[in-house]
């Protein structure tokens, strides 16, 4: 990641690195927003619902009702670039800026005036590749910008992650990368279909998986062993990444090998993605309608064949050969056509199936009318600004697509309240489970029994009820 140290740090890597910066204490901050759109909207319900002071910038009067209605924060109509408008919302008080409009100069400007009020921390949603350039008048080092994020590269990157299983819906990873969260829906037959919790950990007793919700008709179940699995469920467990091969085939999958991937669209996630693709050597081929960004692809992008074509055309699917092809990525910039060029390519016979959903509440749809997976640049950039927001003790934080929670990562200190506690004596809230401990090479699947020591990296997964609760169980 570039800008390491105390400068800005720039997410402009194909695969987003952990930050290492200062940290960012996160109890009882008051946290500017600007921007009530989908992500300005769902990162201040995340955080007024987590106890933070939130106060919600917004240019657009009736946005701005909107959220001062279904939201509990302070709504502000106003420029966030707005000298009086920073004044008025208490910029002098606050700990952090959000600037997360849908214009990279509103950001950038927001960001500015921001860190010459005195706010300790300002992020800032970009996408222009210019910014990022370390060499640039306008890069966030000058602009006074401690994070910006690219929400097409993040979102790139969650797709390519998403590709290499047939069965992944969501996958996050933890301890630098040594722990992961996968996500997926259990096919009817599936070895663990009509077993419960501990009857599959006594049948697999030389695996490692720790299942951390169950999602059935819409509800989140935060499980015990007792809870059973059902065909249809959607859960998700935490495993050692060198064993998370073998989840996919206890869901239900057959083996999956990614050597051929079809990209519907030419957007910018779409070329992100095929640069990763081309990178790691996986044969790419990328559809588009308009004939010049055919041309600029066609020469960005040397060892990809790009074809002038409509993605929703099903007789030109099946000539392409989407019948044998391991991915399928719909990435126009038009969530209605992403949809149906993915539900087209299931039915010609595409192993994996991926579309790229901008508007929040369609992506709950997903699962529903047979498309395997979901990618959004919005939660995309939600995901890498909670990460951010919740660091100190936090290390890591994955916020998952149609399900309401979240898996922390939590870094226990030597002054840390629980520290030496067994985890029967913690009395976890309702709605929050300890999935891993990590302690020095070793990653523990944890019992009742189990102590949490100084030192430890623990994963938690647990519904928003329970986030505040679980923060002041490892607070220093």
């Amino acid at each position: 990641m570039a800008g390491a140290g105390s400068g800005c740090r720039v997410w402009n890597e194909p695969e987003p690195a952990r930050d290492q910066g200062k940290p960012l204490p996160f109890l009882a901050m008051k946290v500017l927003i600007v921007g009530a759109g989908e992500v300005g909207f769902h990162l201040a319900q995340r955080l007024s619902e987590e106890g933070q002071d939130v106060i919600l910038i917004e240019s657009d009067p009736e946005r701005a009702e909107f959220a001062s209605q279904h939201l509990d924060v302070l709504t502000i109509v106003g420029n966030g670039a707005s000298i009086p408008v920073l004044t008025e919302a208490g910029a002098k008080g606050a700990k952090v800026m959000l600037a997360v409009t849908s214009q990279d100069e509103v950001n950038v400007i927001s960001c500015l005036a921001a860190s010459r009020m005195g706010i300790q921390y300002t992020i800032a949603r970009i996408s222009t590749p210019e910014y990022y350039r370390r060499d640039s008048v306008l890069s966030g080092e000058q602009m006074g910008i401690d994070l910006m994020i690219n929400p097409e590269r993040e979102c790139a990157w969650e797709t390519f992650q998403l590709l290499q299983s047939a069965a992944a819906t969501d996958v996050a990873h933890f301890a630098d990368g040594r722990v992961q969260l996968m996500g997926v829906r259990v096919k009817e037959g599936a070895p663990v279909a009509g077993k419960t919790l501990a009857r599959i950990a006594a049948d697999l007793e030389d695996s490692h998986y720790v299942t951390v919700a169950i999602v059935r008709k819409g509800e989140t179940i935060i499980p015990r062993g007792r809870d059973r699995i059902e065909a249809g469920d959607q859960i998700y467990l935490l495993a050692p990444s060198d064993e998370v091969r073998e989840i996919p085939r206890l869901a239900g999958y057959e083996g999956f090998t990614l050597r051929r991937v079809m990209i519907a669209g030419g957007s910018t996630e779409g070329e992100y993605l095929a640069q990763l693709l081309e990178q790691h050597g996986v044969e790419c081929t990328i559809l588009d309608n308009d004939r010049r960004r055919c041309l600029e692809l066609a020469e960005n992008l040397p060892r990809s064949l790009v074809l002038h074509a409509d993605a929703t055309d099903l007789e030109l699917l099946e000539m392409e050969g989407v019948a044998g092809i391991d991915g399928f990525v719909a990435a126009t910039g038009h969530d209605e056509t992403n949809m149906l060029s993915s539900l087209l390519a299931k039915t010609v016979g595409a192993r994996k199936v991926v579309s790229l959903v901008h508007k929040f509440e369609y992506l709950p749809l997903v699962p529903k009318v047979g498309i395997d997976a979901a990618v959004s640049p919005r939660m995309s950039t939600v995901n890498a600004i909670l990460r951010y927001v919740r660091r100190g003790r936090v290390m890591t934080v994955a916020a998952l697509k149609g399900i309401d929670a979240e898996a922390i990562e939590f870094k226990v200190s030597e002054t840390c309240a629980i520290a030496g506690s067994t985890i029967v004596n913690l009395h976890l809230p309702e709605g929050a489970v300890i999935g891993t401990i990590l302690r020095d090479d070793d990653i523990i699947l944890p019992t009742g029994a189990d102590e949490i020591r100084p030192g430890d990296e623990v994963i938690v997964f647990a519904l928003p009820s329970a986030i505040s609760e679980i923060e002041r169980l490892f607070e220093a």
